[in-house]
């Protein structure tokens, strides 16, 4: 019996997460040796036919023609894992959703009607079922690492659900908020990146999106904003970011109603 192949995707995305995968070097050769990486353009021009064990999906579905490419993936792998903001919230392209993609289009592009795109971007498991999904802005190498040897190993990846706060009490850090009155989101927001921006002194601006509830519930965001002694404003534009559509999700924001996902210019 051979090794299990891999595939890793690109949808609208920066490449940010596949290059995640590609900075983990040492632990990458290693994981080469237990896994047949098949299909990476990131990394080299050979695009192997599936069927595939895995697949590794960074970006969001924004096109008609990624709407369909995307159902293929689904078809052709055993498990599908997304990576990232985008794949996981729709990213900061996501912003869309929030007003008319045709009005952008007609600013940015000199013949709009050229250009086929979806009125929203949207994570892949609005789309297809996800077996994992892999939050951050981008993801941190250590739980994508944790993810490939749980597939490996036949178990459940060790993800923590908890949120930055916990990270922040590992590292034994003053919390910005009370200590300094720094706005921070890392009450509401996923564990991953090892609390980086509170123990430098600078509140969390929630790269790693949405951190459920010991309940499974989603964060109550909204229960946040009064401690963040922000204006409307400037609350909303604190969670317009990487994870905009994730937080829509909860009520902390809303869509203008007449944004359809299958409206184009």
């Amino acid at each position: 019996m051979g090794r299990p192949t891999l595939a890793v995707w690109k949808f609208a995305s920066c490449d940010g997460c596949q290059l995640t995968l590609l900075d983990c070097e040492d632990e990458l050769l290693e994981l080469a040796g237990q896994i047949e990486i098949v299909h990476f353009l990131e990394a080299s021009g050979a695009a192997g036919e599936g069927p595939y064990d895995v697949s590794l999906v960074e970006g969001s579905v924004t096109t008609p023609a990624d709407r369909e490419r995307i159902r293929h993936v689904r078809r052709v792998s055993r498990k599908l894992i997304t990576i990232g903001a985008c794949a996981t919230a729709g990213g900061v392209q996501a912003l869309r959703n929030f007003a008319d993609v045709r009005e952008f289009a007609s600013v940015v592009y000199a013949r709009p009607e050229y250009v086929a795109t979806l009125a929203t971007s949207t994570p892949i498991a609005a789309h297809v079922p996800v077996d994992f999904e892999l939050q951050g802005c981008p993801i941190d190498r250590r739980q994508l690492l944790e993810v490939l040897a749980a597939h490996l190993a036949g178990r459940r990846p060790d993800v923590p659900a908890h949120s930055v706060c916990f990270e922040c009490k590992i590292r034994q850090n003053v919390c910005v908020m009370v200590a300094h009155g720094t706005p921070c989101l890392g009450p509401i927001t996923h564990a991953g990146c090892g609390a980086i921006c509170p123990s430098y002194g600078r509140g969390c601006y929630g790269c790693f999106g949405p951190s459920p509830t010991w309940g499974g519930d989603r964060p109550n965001t909204r229960g946040l904003l009064p401690w963040l002694d922000m204006t409307e404003d400037e609350a909303r534009r604190v969670l317009s970011t990487f994870n905009v559509a994730a937080y829509r999700e909860d009520g902390a924001l809303e869509t203008p109603e007449g944004t359809g996902d299958d409206a184009s210019p």
